[in-house]
């Protein structure tokens, strides 16, 4: 008897050192510019229009997506296949690769296809600073408007990370943060396989999927291979390849979506 008041008595003790004294974590993500994961779920910025991962509408559109370039010889041959289909694209190029590769990025618009900000380093978002985080986006827009004469109104952040401060960051400098559709993220990055790839897309392609692929992977064509496998079939399913701004422009608004980032 004795002994178990002991033992509640301590519990007790416990429980209040517990409830009073912050976690190590929680110390952790308020000296940091991000957190390792977003601080709100999906549905919280999707409703808000703050982030994109697809567009709900019932026309048979996809956005296929490309990032990490320019890449000297696959970003060309992409651009030969997306011609060749009548296909247009967005592609979300890192500022360094630009500067080595203005031409490229200047192609891509001349043809008709978007380019958007995939920051200048490929830095990751996790735990920078703010004017780190600045300093990405500001000198990844630069490449851009030097390549090309205009700067862009799209963002993705490496690896997909955000939080509160990227999503207030983007929107004080004008950029709509765009992601992918969960069931269309295609780990060519990973070299998987030209077969894998092509089955990811047209095993889960629906309308308004946003596609994420990869222009550049360092000595790997099989994105490239995967394409001409994968235009085809869908086109003969009936979809038309549109940029990321083109789709946007289709939405079909679902109840109880509130715009606030227009």
């Amino acid at each position: 008897m004795k002994y178990n008041r002991l033992l509640c008595a301590g519990i007790a003790v416990s429980l209040v050192c517990i409830s009073s004294c912050p976690t190590p974590y929680t110390n952790a993500q308020n000296t940091s510019y991000a957190s390792p994961a977003p601080t709100k779920g999906r549905a919280y910025y999707e409703e808000r229009g703050d982030i994109v991962w697809e567009v709900p509408t019932h026309r048979k559109l996809i956005a296929l997506t490309f990032d990490d370039g320019p890449d000297e010889s696959n970003t060309p041959a992409i651009l030969d296949l997306l011609q060749k289909y009548d296909a247009k694209a967005t592609f979300f190029v890192v500022g360094s690769r630009v500067e080595k590769l203005p031409h490229l990025v200047k192609r891509e618009r001349e043809e008709g296809h978007e380019v958007g900000n995939h920051t200048f380093l490929h830095s990751s978002f996790q735990y920078i600073s703010r004017n780190k985080a600045l300093s990405e986006l500001d000198q990844g827009q630069t490449s851009i408007v030097q390549a090309t004469g205009a700067g862009t109104h799209l963002f993705r952040p490496p690896g997909g990370s955000y939080n509160d401060s990227l999503v207030k960051l983007s929107k004080e400098k004008g950029l709509k943060i765009i992601l992918w559709s969960w069931h269309q993220d295609t780990l060519d990055w990973r070299k998987p396989g030209v077969h894998r790839i092509a089955d990811k897309v047209l095993r889960n392609a629906r309308n308004g999927d946003i596609v994420l692929m990869h222009d550049y992977v360092h000595q790997s064509t099989q994105t490239v291979e995967a394409l001409k496998i994968i235009l085809p079939e869908l086109k003969k399913r009936g979809y038309s390849f549109v940029t990321v701004s083109e789709l946007l422009s289709n939405r079909e608004k679902p109840d109880g979506l509130i715009e606030v980032n227009k």
